[in-house]
């Protein structure tokens, strides 16, 4: 780095905006010198771009599938590229936004403190547009990237401080404040304000059409293409890159073989989902098939990218079973029993995160008096 940069320098002041520039595609040569520290090949740096990695198959295909939802709203004809390329230009200014307004914050938070620009936002920039409708108003995402990135993040400290999923707050944000442009039939589908909709076609999503019960979405599904099998490639209606299973489940493979996310927490949010979605055929609260919440909404990318996400999950083994199997379970306890909100993910997400420490302090705390126990009776 220039000295001039450096600490006495003239523009130290822009140290931290310049050194994350310098890092981004180099190694830093600071090291440790002395003292007890991990010392591999695997940093910030490395498990953040890996995780953006695993997204990307969700981020193409949610790019065609934008496309080829519009050709079928219109009723014009559109072969695999030119679904994706009109996808692609409708959801490259949501990243444009989700980029440069929280990384305009974190690198002047960054700047304020005096501390080096962390990794963290590439990958929370990258989930934000995937988990949200195409046709978000753009200044809407602006405010709830703002609002994620300051009140979930920074006040807390930064990267590895946050309590909650950075990217699940701005969705919380634009749910809570702004509902009618985060639900209903017309949000998930870009229709041209000069395009008129072919008659017969609905752009509501399974879960809109399962809040009316399984015969609904059942009825709907020779039309809408809400079957089992549609519904688990990706062809339907819903947040940019949620609907494909698929796709997230390419990104779930290349993470827990790297190791970066835990497939404890993912296996358990499936058990608790489908525990719970069992328990509700079996009493007759809810005629959906349990199989079917598994691949309806957000609740596959939550899964595999958000309840995983290694800041705000458990840490504790048994934790991580416990936390994991929460999220799943809350997820369809609110779908099923919270008709007026038919996607439970987030919320789900959000309340696994708040009680994640009180777990691993629980297990942790059992752990510490059953040793206690031995030890007294040695």
């Amino acid at each position: 780095m220039n000295k001039i940069f450096e600490k006495g320098g003239k523009l130290y002041w822009l140290h931290s905006t310049v050194d994350a520039f310098e890092t981004f595609l180099h190694v830093p040569g600071t090291v440790t010198l002395k003292g007890a520290h991990v010392r591999d090949a695997v940093d910030i740096k490395r498990i953040m771009i890996i995780a953006v990695i695993a997204a990307v198959p969700a981020a193409i295909f949610g790019m065609w599938n934008v496309g080829w939802q519009h050709a079928l709203a219109t009723g014009i004809s559109a072969n695999v590229w030119q679904a994706f390329w009109y996808g692609f230009w409708k959801v490259l200014p949501l990243y444009l936004v989700s980029y440069i307004v929280g990384l305009g914050i974190e690198f002047a938070s960054s700047q304020i403190r005096g501390e080096e620009v962390n990794e963290g936002y590439l990958v929370t920039g990258f989930f934000i547009p995937l988990i949200v409708p195409v046709d978000v108003p753009l200044w809407m995402l602006a405010l709830a990237v703002a609002f994620a990135v300051i009140f979930g993040k920074e006040v807390f400290g930064g990267t590895g401080m946050n309590v909650v999923n950075v990217a699940i707050l701005a969705r919380a944000f634009l749910f809570f404040s702004y509902p009618s442009d985060m639900s209903g039939s017309g949000n998930w589908i870009h229709v041209g304000a000069n395009e008129a909709v072919v008659d017969g076609f609905t752009g509501a999503t399974p879960l809109a059409l399962a809040g009316d019960g399984f015969n609904a979405l059942a009825n709907a599904g020779a039309q809408y293409g809400t079957d089992f099998w549609t519904m688990f490639w990706g062809g339907i209606p819903g947040s940019v890159g949620e609907t494909s299973v698929i796709a997230i489940l390419l990104g779930a493979i290349l993470l827990i073989w790297t190791g970066v996310a835990s497939w404890k927490i993912m296996l358990s949010s499936v058990a608790g989902a489908l525990f719970v979605g069992g328990l509700a055929n079996l009493c007759g609260a809810s005629d959906i098939p349990c199989l079917y919440h598994l691949v309806m909404g957000g609740f596959a990318f939550g899964t595999v990218f958000m309840a995983t996400d290694p800041v705000t999950s458990a840490q504790t083994e048994p934790g991580k079973w416990i936390y994991g199997f929460l999220v799943g379970a809350l997820c369809v306890i609110i779908r099923v029993f919270n008709p007026g909100y038919a996607e439970g993910m987030m919320l789900a997400i959000f309340l696994g995160n708040i009680f994640a420490p009180l777990i691993d302090h629980l297990v942790t705390s059992c752990h510490i008096n059953a040793r206690n126990r031995k030890l007294s009776k040695a």
